[in-house]
């Protein structure tokens, strides 16, 4: 039974690096060989510059979006937990996440007036 399974792999892996090796085109153009972007100048460079703002902006709604999936499951403990110990970890938790907030706001990456 094994045998049957490994001469199947071979024939198999034969086949994929035959089919491999007759699909590729020989002739290569520029134009479809450069990477498609919509509306854009393919010839021009690809460093294009873009705000920090956003970039942090999306970085904190990331963070957040992942602490809520942790903040979930602590509500669901919360009935077979011991309620102190349950309590005092939410708010470090919490704490910890309004401590970040704060740090940012602060740096200026979330300061809708600048």
């Amino acid at each position: 039974m094994m045998t049957i399974g490994m001469i199947v792999m071979l024939i198999a892996s034969v086949v994929m690096v035959l089919a491999s090796f007759l699909s590729k085109k020989t002739t290569t153009d520029r134009e479809k060989s450069s990477p498609f972007e919509c509306g854009f100048d393919p010839m021009n460079s690809s460093r294009l510059p873009f705000s920090i703002r956003f970039f942090m902006i999306a970085i904190i709604f990331l963070i957040f979006d992942v602490e809520i999936a942790l903040i979930l499951p602590m509500v669901m403990t919360m009935k077979s937990s011991n309620l102190m110990i349950w309590t005092s970890t939410s708010l470090f938790f919490i704490f910890i996440l309004l401590a970040g907030l704060y740090h940012e706001w602060n740096q200026g990456a979330l300061n809708w007036s600048a």
